[in-house]
């Protein structure tokens, strides 16, 4: 594992990143060809919060945190915190008193893929946290890692730059690259499913406004009526 800390990366516009604060997870990933999800259990520690911000990538060794007091330096407004381990971590990585420093500087979140503690403390603050884990055990910071170098979450590669959208479906990774793109899609999508909301409110069937009945008909799927019907 290379030992560098990469300052300065290249980050989208802001307004694109804010942009991406109001849509939902799950439209985002929808939008990217049902990509970019960062799996099922890595999970909000607080409800009804949706936040997106830029990625300050960190990897650190298993139950080291030592290169997350070297990532907070890195960290401005509109940035999330992304920490992960070179192999699986449960130790409480992440507390209060990280939440603290970062919150100071206009930080929006934290992801971790390892365990975080002080749960209600970064509620109090205000803190968003998404964590793999919820574990009291502690640290130590003995060993050297990266910051702002490409990592790996379930199969995802998020690099230093890339925007991370969160809210209590999980988190989804655009990369920075197809940030504009994405977005683009994502508020077409959003614009189709305000449409299809006000046909539900009017009455009309999913059946109906997707064409799924000819599916049905073509599957070998009849309607009957029941036996016991009046």
């Amino acid at each position: 594992m290379e030992t560098v800390i990469l300052t300065d990366p290249p980050r989208p516009a802001r307004e694109t990143v804010e942009a991406f604060s109001s849509i939902g997870v799950a439209t985002v990933g929808e939008a990217m060809g049902r990509t970019g999800d960062l799996g099922s259990d890595l999970r909000p520690i607080q409800q009804g919060t949706r936040i997106a911000g830029t990625a300050v990538t960190v990897l650190s060794w298993p139950g080291d945190n030592l290169m997350i007091h070297a990532a907070i330096e890195q960290c401005g407004p509109g940035d999330i915190l992304v920490v992960t381990t070179r192999s699986p971590s449960q130790q409480g990585m992440f507390g209060e008193l990280f939440a603290t420093g970062l919150h100071q500087r206009g930080v929006a979140g934290a992801i971790i893929d390892a365990g975080v503690r002080d749960t209600q403390e970064l509620r109090d603050l205000g803190f968003p946290v998404w964590a793999r884990h919820i574990n009291v055990m502690g640290t130590v910071k003995n060993t050297p890692g990266a910051v702002n170098v490409p990592i790996m979450i379930n199969g995802q590669v998020i690099d230093a730059g890339d925007i991370l959208v969160c809210d209590d479906d999980g988190v989804a990774v655009v990369p920075r690259i197809d940030a504009d793109d994405v977005l683009a899609k994502s508020i077409a999508r959003e614009d189709k499913e305000a449409a299809t909301r006000a046909a539900f409110l009017e009455g009309e069937l999913g059946l109906d406004r997707y064409g799924m009945r000819p599916v049905l008909e073509s599957l070998g799927v009849t309607y009957r009526r029941h036996p016991e019907a009046g």
